[in-house]
């Protein structure tokens, strides 16, 4: 027998402490609900947890702004109901002016109606607000624009070399960028026979004279998008030895500088998922009522389908809105089950089956209680060499 070193109480205490360990655990976790409260308890899990987290928590708060969208837009819509219901009594006023039984007394009351009443369109235009933001004047129209000139700005490329290329028919193109009102002139210096080989210089030219352009008499405008660039490519075909060919860039209309109004509502959790909302100015000078006149009978008969037209346009606004907000609910709709599915995956990985989490406390703690007894055995085991002393 040795007494140094009680090997039988060292394992059970090891295997205490491991049940004590666990047992610990179990606790933490029917405490916490969660499988995972740190790191350790499972990596690979906890991150996939919280991207998990992440994703849901930003479909919440993409439901909460589409809710915040459907609040602009009915505040938008009931304004123009009221621009509507205006406009249908303007036009009851002017078919009534177009009756002659009205003395021009009788015309300029109503004119003097149809006054404040396209004065009140242009309030509600001007006064439409959520959050602070004017909705019906037109700052959150489609899209605005400001004109600029000298578009070109880089100055990148080198045209001050010589460009050779070694067998036309398969030759390279040269590209290069040039700023607003340069001039260049395209030269064929030199010819070899022999070699075939064509000697190309690209220099500048100042002349101080206005250039004569040709062949840009049935030019077409080119539609570009904002931001965008403008490329330019030359073509060259036929020359001589001594011909030129100048190269002037003319200004343009900047485009760059144009800015978007529209509404951009944040409607999915991630970046660029987004629904943009543009609401035209509903002012008189926009719907064109703004010189409606109804003091004479034709005046008043024109008045009617100018009216008509001004009822169009806003019976379209209101059709386009009541599209977004219908739009608005089905996606309130779908981040709400997207929510619910993603935080039914979430909650596999993260939160603790209760159950067999329950199960494995109870046998940690029926071990642990074990290894307590057999401890307290273990270390009885060295009392017996003292038997031989006896």
């Amino acid at each position: 027998m040795r007494i140094n070193h009680n090997i039988a109480a060292l394992n059970t205490h090891r295997q205490l402490s491991s049940a004590s360990a666990a047992q610990g655990k179990s606790m933490e976790k029917l405490s916490s609900g969660l499988r995972i409260n740190r790191a350790g308890d499972d990596a690979a899990g906890l991150a996939i947890s919280e991207k998990m987290r992440g994703q849901i928590r930003g479909l919440d708060q993409a439901s909460r702004n589409a809710q915040d969208g459907i609040s602009l837009i009915q505040t938008a819509e009931g304004a123009l109901n009221e621009t509507h219901d205006i406009l249908q009594r303007m036009r009851e006023l002017a078919v009534q002016s177009t009756n002659d039984t009205n003395t021009a007394d009788d015309r300029a009351e109503l004119q003097k109606e149809v006054k404040q009443l396209k004065d009140e369109i242009d309030r509600i235009a001007n006064n439409t607000e959520f959050n602070t933001q004017k909705l019906l004047n037109g700052d959150k129209g489609a899209k605005t624009f400001k004109d600029e000139t000298a578009a070109v700005t880089s100055k990148t490329g080198d045209f001050g070399a010589v460009i050779a290329t070694t067998g036309i028919t398969n030759g390279a193109a040269s590209t290069g960028e040039v700023t607003a009102d340069d001039t260049f002139v395209v030269k064929l210096t030199a010819y070899d026979a022999t070699a075939n080989t064509y000697s190309y210089e690209i220099t500048t030219e100042s002349t101080g004279a206005s250039a004569t352009t040709t062949g840009l008499a049935n030019a077409a405008a080119t539609q570009i998008t904002v931001g965008g660039g403008i490329d330019v490519k030359l073509d060259v075909n036929n020359m001589k030895v001594g011909d030129s060919i100048t190269l002037v860039t003319r200004k343009a209309e900047n485009a760059a500088g144009g800015t978007t109004g529209e509404l951009t509502f944040q409607i999915g959790s991630n970046s660029n998922q987004t629904l943009n909302v543009g609401i035209e100015s509903m002012k008189t000078a926009d719907l064109h009522i703004n010189k409606v006149d109804v003091t004479t009978s034709a005046r008043a008969t024109a008045a009617i389908s100018t009216l008509d037209d001004a009822i169009k346009t806003v019976s379209a606004e209101r059709s386009k809105l009541g599209a977004y907000q219908n739009r608005l609910e089905h996606t309130i709709n779908n981040l709400g089950t997207s929510s619910e599915n993603l935080t039914a995956a979430e909650s596999r990985v993260r939160d603790v089956d209760m159950a067999k989490e329950m199960m494995n406390q109870t046998k940690n703690s029926i071990l642990s209680q074990a290894a307590q007894a057999m401890l307290a055995q273990a270390n009885q085991q060295p009392q017996g060499v003292l038997q031989l002393l006896r």
